[in-house]
């Protein structure tokens, strides 16, 4: 007999500023879009960081000119969930390393967006089965972790306070989110928004078309993963998220 699915809990909703921290434009929209929409549309502030410009995703084209295609689709596919600004780190895509320097960059941008979420994928070793996870979504996802720590250190990564840009130390980040983790403990529903999101990742053409998934569907694909996700929180559609809490003895 199977096991019934453990139920999700509901996300806390009631944060002002979020920071979206991934590897590669298209992995919001290949699992947080949908909430993302329903985020702004709720008066909420989201902005993206791209760590990578996703130069090394598409094999038929080179990293010079895939960069720029890249960023571009990204650009509008964050317009279509209304987010305004997206930032680009252009770190080197496929071979990201966790370790201090990429600590320093994402610390930067946490100090200078100052979110009260920070949001970043799965940065578990798969995605819960035999399907092992991408070795720049780990590195990312252990260093956002981090850095949102050394974001609120004045003694950590000293250099970059004051200066031109004005930064000062940030420790207002209350949680760290990790969408479509397999140790997901927390939701949200993404029904109403499901397909904005939808269009959000079919802004990726380029890419999708560069992958060769002959008939791949990004609706069917969307709806696989937030109907299982749903049905554990009582709604249609949703996404998961495990939560990080970042306040000290949580």
């Amino acid at each position: 007999m199977a096991e019934t699915p453990t139920p999700l809990e509901p996300l806390d909703e009631t944060w002002e500023r979020a920071l979206c921290v991934v590897a590669h434009p298209d992995d919001m929209e290949f699992g947080a879009a949908a909430a993302v929409a329903r985020w702004t549309g709720q008066g909420k502030s989201v902005v993206y960081c791209m760590v990578t410009s996703g130069e090394a995703g598409i094999d038929g084209l080179d990293p010079d000119s895939c960069r720029g295609v890249r960023e571009a689709e990204q650009v509008r596919s964050a317009e279509i969930v209304g987010v305004e600004v997206v930032d680009f780190l252009r770190q080197p895509d496929g071979i990201l390393e966790y370790g201090v320097a990429l600590r320093e960059v994402i610390a930067a941008e946490v100090r200078r967006h100052r979110p009260d979420i920070v949001i970043t994928g799965n940065f578990r070793d798969t995605w819960g089965g035999r399907n092992l996870n991408q070795a720049d979504h780990i590195a990312v996802g252990r260093a956002v972790l981090d850095a949102v720590r050394d974001a609120g250190n004045r003694w950590v990564f000293a250099d970059q306070l004051g200066g031109s840009e004005g930064l000062e130390p940030w420790g207002g980040v209350r949680e760290v989110w990790a969408f479509g983790s397999p140790q997901s403990g927390h939701a949200v529903d993404t029904t109403a928004t499901f397909d904005i999101g939808v269009e959000s990742l079919k802004a990726h053409a380029a890419y999708i078309d560069g992958l060769g998934w002959e008939n791949w569907d990004p609706r069917e694909f969307l709806e696989g993963m937030s109907r299982a996700a749903g049905s554990r929180l009582g709604v249609a559609f949703a996404a998961p998220f495990e939560v990080f809490p970042m306040g000290w003895g949580e």
